[in-house]
């Protein structure tokens, strides 16, 4: 999926910055715990086709997105 799409690209519920998770071919909302499909390149932001992430999930989440920020920043 484009970055710049990515980046101006929000969730609908919280109106926060989504992450995206290649693997699992999802956006992520770690604030909401919500992991929105991406179905043939095409992002579902509808919050009845989100899946819900586990609390342990989110947290490898963010932290996986915070190390990444972090390595960038350091770079």
């Amino acid at each position: 999926m484009d970055k710049q799409l990515v980046a101006m690209l929000v969730c609908p519920l919280c109106q926060g910055k989504l992450k995206l998770d290649n693997d699992a071919n999802e956006l992520l909302c770690t604030f909401d715990g919500l992991a929105y499909p991406i179905n043939d390149g095409v992002p579902v932001m509808l919050d009845g086709e989100a899946r819900k992430m586990s609390e342990e999930e989110k947290l490898e989440k963010a932290q996986a997105s915070q190390a990444a920020k972090t390595s960038t920043d350091s770079e």
